[in-house]
């Protein structure tokens, strides 16, 4: 089905049975009157809910991320490239479960 983004309102295949929205975490509150986003609009509206998700406890956090702990790597979400370099984002660390050490810019434990 053609649709338009909610947000930019950009062309877009939105297919309720098999999304491409269905490879990102649906971590989102529920809208039900929210209609479809593209897949930037959407990772802004995940990115948005997850910096005001940073005001909460660790506990938390983590008790949201732990469902999608095994899910596929997401670029845009879990990591961006800087430089030719894989840069992990604050929900992989949150999906990882416990800090790592080594001083990472997006660690939500520090």
């Amino acid at each position: 089905m053609t649709t338009q983004c909610t947000a930019c309102h950009q062309t877009m295949a939105c297919n309720p049975d098999g999304c491409w929205c269905m490879t990102l975490p649906a971590i989102l509150p529920l809208n039900e009157g929210a209609g479809c986003y593209c897949r930037d609009c959407l990772l802004t509206k995940i990115h948005t809910y997850l910096d005001a998700l940073s005001a909460k406890p660790i506990a938390e956090q983590l008790a949201i991320a732990a469902p999608y702990k095994q899910a596929p790597l997401q670029e845009g979400l879990d990591y961006h490239i800087e430089d030719g370099l894989m840069v992990l984002g604050r929900w992989y660390h949150l999906r990882r479960g416990a800090c790592c050490g080594n001083g990472c810019r997006h660690c939500p434990y520090s």
